[in-house]
């Protein structure tokens, strides 16, 4: 054997395995996207971080995989009919992000393994049984958003210390939003803090929500996470200076925005993980076995352009934590 033909056969040996270990040979496999806004920037960049990570496991789209992609478009009732589409398309799996995304798939797909990459509580929403065993067909990544709020009251009342009247955003439709809201009603009765829920289901309801909250002498607001309070960042921000009031959020994309300020682990990596699990149950894996998993590493992030704007000064011991400060 010449040494050309010696070298080819022994890469065939060893790439073989890598190849067998990368995807699936032999079938064009289904990944059901549901998201939240197609038009919105920092949407794309959360799915084009979740098929760079696909890529390099050697999933290549029109390949070896296709991706049904359906946009809520902030509309919650359209959820059923767009995950009864992917049904009838026989996807292998479906990737989302949180709990009213989940909810709604849940119900139009019960048996279609589901990904979520950015779940606020998805033990307390009753969507998984455990994290260490996830249970059903639904697993994924969670934020930890019930305790980034509570978090996120202890930052406020650093920040402005005179606020006693909190304000909280909130849509109750969103099965994570009642956790959240009975741990924050906990962590103010300490230190005798008063807790204003205020429903804003979707955008067209923000308006009257920040006006409410100024009726009620609102001092800060807390924004539970919630996709369509994201795609409405803009006109959030907009709100609350209006308002003069201080707001706290779980996603630095609406203190990119004008918010005042949020603590969260980077969504970017969260979504692009959940890659991983897709690719591990399109080689077979269940759902039920594949733990749920936690961010390790949160960011805070504080915009001081709408400090200034709002007439307030942050202390030197919140900005001394901060991992980034948008001047």
């Amino acid at each position: 054997m010449d040494r050309r033909a010696f070298v080819a056969g022994a890469f065939a040996v060893v790439a073989a395995p890598l190849a067998a270990d990368a995807q699936p040979a032999g079938k064009l496999y289904r990944v059901g996207l549901l998201g939240e806004r197609a038009s919105d920037p920092s949407e794309g960049r959360l799915w084009d971080a979740f098929r760079l990570e696909l890529r390099k496991r050697g999933w290549i789209e029109g390949q070896n995989i296709v991706i049904e992609s359906r946009w809520v478009e902030s509309n919650a009732a359209q959820i059923p009919e767009l995950v009864a589409d992917l049904v009838r398309l026989r996807v292998d799996v479906i990737v989302t992000r949180g709990s009213y995304m989940v909810q709604g798939a849940k119900a139009a797909a019960p048996s279609i393994p589901i990904v979520f990459t950015m779940h606020a509580d998805p033990i307390s929403s009753g969507h998984v049984a455990s994290l260490a065993r996830p249970g059903g067909n639904i697993t994924g990544l969670t934020m930890l958003m019930t305790d980034l709020n509570v978090k996120g009251l202890e930052i406020l009342m650093s920040t402005v210390p005179q606020a006693k009247r909190i304000a909280i955003l909130w849509n109750p439709d969103a099965p994570s939003h009642t956790p959240s809201m009975r741990a924050l009603e906990d962590a103010a009765r300490p230190f005798r803090l008063q807790v204003q829920p205020v429903v804003a289901r979707t955008e067209a309801d923000l308006e009257s929500a920040f006006s409410a909250m100024t009726r009620a002498h609102a001092q800060a607001v807390i924004v539970l996470g919630f996709g369509p309070y994201i795609a409405a960042r803009h006109r959030m921000a907009d709100l609350a200076l209006r308002q003069r009031l201080p707001t706290f959020f779980t996603n630095r994309n609406n203190v990119e925005a004008g918010g005042l300020m949020s603590y969260a682990p980077n969504l970017s990596d969260l979504v692009g993980r959940g890659a991983i699990y897709v690719d591990k149950i399109l080689k077979g894996a269940k759902p039920a076995d594949l733990p749920v998993e936690q961010p390790t590493k949160f960011e805070l992030v504080i915009n001081l352009k709408t400090a200034k704007s709002l007439g307030l000064t942050i202390p030197q011991s919140v900005l001394l934590r901060a991992d980034e400060v948008i001047q």
